[in-house]
């Protein structure tokens, strides 16, 4: 099949995954609706773009995944989730861990993608279940979190924070956890980054990912 990346208007659609450009760019185009937003993670695609660009559609070659059976804390992650510090919360708070996302300043990066736009969408869906939250709270602060996509049996990961050390981390673990209790396939990070990896996600191929994607369960 053709590589290039498609152009998207009103109309609601996406082409398939294996007409992805080799950049990982898909579609650019369409709006950011409820349904589309939807559409795009049930097909293995994700919106990614900064301020001021036009919305970008990605469905890179290589998938950054966490299996949630696979996973296991460092020791010194378990230590500090066995203190205590730490209150962990789930979709208490959803507005202020994206606003949060968006706000914190991040080691390496100059700003963010997450837009007012993104935010208000994503709202929506949380609204309607399909956006989740974990919030990490210390003294009654909101100190860390993360955010993602609910597909039932895949979570897509989308941003997290930290004002203090290891909140972002407590999200995730307790986010991981959460996930292997109630049986989900997969954690989709979407694309590498070093902190990720050290978390324990790995890459995988998109044919892989999307097998795991439209698997259902007998």
């Amino acid at each position: 099949m053709p590589q290039k990346i498609h152009f998207l208007d009103k109309e609601l659609w996406f082409p398939p995954v294996s007409e992805t450009h080799p950049s990982g760019i898909i579609a650019v185009g369409g709006d950011l609706s409820t349904e589309r937003l939807l559409l795009a993670y049930r097909s293995g695609i994700f919106p990614w773009f900064e301020d001021g660009q036009p919305i970008t559609w990605w469905s890179p070659e290589d998938r950054m995944v966490l299996f949630p059976d696979d996973f296991k804390p460092s020791k010194s992650m378990r230590n500090i989730l066995n203190r205590n510090h730490f209150k962990v919360t789930f979709n208490q708070d959803f507005r202020a861990v994206i606003s949060n996302c968006q706000n914190v300043k991040r080691e390496g990066q100059n700003g963010t993608w997450i837009t007012d736009d993104m935010i208000e969408a994503y709202c929506k869906l949380h609204e309607l279940g399909y956006a989740k939250s974990v919030e990490v709270w210390q003294n009654d602060r909101l100190v860390g979190g993360l955010y993602g996509i609910d597909l039932g049996h895949i979570f897509c990961g989308e941003s997290m924070f930290s004002k203090v050390s290891n909140a972002s981390k407590v999200a995730f673990v307790s986010l991981v956890n959460s996930l292997k209790e109630n049986n989900y396939l997969l954690l989709d990070c979407q694309v590498y980054n070093e902190h990720l990896e050290s978390l324990g996600c790995g890459e995988i191929d998109r044919e892989d990912f999307m097998q795991i994607l439209n698997y259902q369960p007998k």
